[in-house]
Formats: C-alpha cells, structure tokens, sequence
C-alpha cells in the first residue's frame, strides 16, 4: 500500500510540473487579462514633411508621431483634432490637402511633400501629397500634416 501512495503522489507531482511548465510555456499563466486596449484596433502613424517632391529622396523636415487608439496622443501638435480629421477622412486624404478659400499664395515651384505611413485601424496606411511650395501646406485645410 505504501508504494502506490507514494507512486501516486509523485505522479500528481509530475502531472502538476507539466501544466505548470506547459502553462508557463505558452504565456498563458503570465497573461495580463485583456483590458479595454484590446478592443481597439491599432492607429499608429509617422507624419512628416519632407522639402522636395520625393519623399524618398527629398530632406525631412519635421516628423511626429499620432496615435488614435484608444486615445489620440502621440508627439503631433493637436493629436485630438488631428485624429478627428483622420476618422473623417482617412484612407483618402486629399480633402485636407486642399486650400482655405481664403489662402492666397505665390505661385513659385518650391515644392514640399507630407507623408503618412504606419497602421490605421488596424490597415496598413502610407499617403504622400506633394504641395508647391510650402504657403500651399500651411494654408490647407487639414490640421493633420500642421506639424
């Protein structure tokens, strides 16, 4: 009778290591319980604003970071209204592209390029406009390439 109390106890015991290493193993038993973040799918772009008409080739100038999901944030100026914008008008960009009636700007070629490139929700993303100079980008509608 001893033996197989003894046989059944160390068999409970290796039983046990094995769900606990199996458990540990597959990140179940250090899982964090999923909270409100995972309802959401990711919104996370790099904007920036690159001298020249290629972004590819041309200097960066600037470039910030927005976050939209589950709150806007980010190093964007104004990442609220940046990420309304973007809820409104995204994948397709070009209505904040477009001028203030009220913008008046030269018309010399000095040309500037804004990008978009990251996830919006949970889609890959990647916009360019090239504006002709840089008046014509401050003068747009849109306050997400205001950076």
């Amino acid at each position: 009778m001893r033996s197989v109390t003894r046989t059944l106890g160390l068999s409970s015991a290796a039983m046990g290591l094995t769900a606990l290493t199996a458990l540990s193993g597959s990140g179940v038993a250090g899982a964090a319980p999923a909270g409100a973040e995972g309802l959401y799918a990711p919104s996370a772009l790099v904007l920036s604003v690159t001298d020249g008409d290629d972004a590819a080739s041309g200097t960066v100038l600037r470039a910030v970071t927005l976050v939209c999901a589950p709150r806007p944030g980010g190093t964007h100026p104004d990442p609220d209204a940046a990420c309304a914008e973007l809820q409104a008008y995204a994948p397709e960009l070009d209505a904040l592209a477009e001028p203030r009636p009220d913008a008046a700007c030269t018309r010399e070629w000095s040309p500037v390029t804004v990008t978009a490139e990251g996830v919006w929700q949970g889609r890959r993303m990647s916009y360019s406009y090239t504006y002709a100079n840089p008046c014509a980008l401050w003068n747009s509608t849109g306050t997400v390439f205001g950076i």
